[in-house]
């Protein structure tokens, strides 16, 4: 997966001033790595667990392979039904459990999410997938991807999203795709005007 908009924190070793971590990171990183600013925040700040907001957009290719995109593209071969994809997709915007769309991992014992805002979209040759949510369940946002491209190609209909969300049992679910991880970017993450620990709420 990618990030065009990760955030982290840390605590630095030395006292260096904030306007000099940028070029002091940078010269150390994989050349695969910017650091965009930096910024002194609260000591009790927490860049995971107080997150208000994040927006993932995951892009399927589906014009001809082109190498120049297929790293951040999960390519498929056929044209989908975009339109039919969004309208599919506003049954999962709301607070639901969506443990049919995470990985069959244990140790994940609340699946409860809520999703703000999804859109799908044709741009150009891509299909591009939108969703803004609080917190995303481990593989969500593929499943959900693949979820909407079986929609898309005509394999499911949209009422098997409703089935997906009120299931219960792990052995009885009928999984949808996780499609790979080159296709997902983290675009931002929002937390609001006074940030605040959201992990008891």
């Amino acid at each position: 997966a990618h990030a065009r908009g990760q955030v982290c924190h840390f605590d630095p070793p030395v006292p260096i001033p904030v306007d000099r971590w940028v070029g002091a990171l940078s010269r150390v990183l994989p050349r695969d790595l910017s650091i965009l600013k930096a910024e002194e925040v609260a000591p009790d700040f927490d860049s995971r667990f107080m997150a208000r907001k994040r927006h993932y957009r995951y892009r399927i290719l589906t014009g001809p392979r082109d190498p120049h995109r297929m790293r951040f593209a999960h390519w498929h071969w056929t044209v989908l039904d975009a339109p039919q994809m969004h309208r599919a997709a506003q049954l999962l915007v709301g607070e639901h459990d969506f443990l049919a769309f995470s990985q069959e991992l244990e140790g994940t014992e609340n699946t409860v999410r809520t999703l703000f805002h999804l859109q799908v979209r044709q741009v150009r040759d891509e299909v591009w997938l939108d969703v803004q949510g609080t917190a995303f369940v481990r593989g969500m946002m593929r499943r959900i991807a693949g979820c909407l491209l079986e929609i898309g190609r005509g394999k499911r209909e949209p009422d098997w999203i409703g089935n997906l969300l009120t299931a219960t049992d792990k052995s009885s679910i009928d999984w949808p795709p996780v499609l790979p991880a080159c296709g997902l970017t983290l675009m931002r993450v929002s937390y609001g005007r006074h940030p605040k620990d959201h992990r008891f709420e």
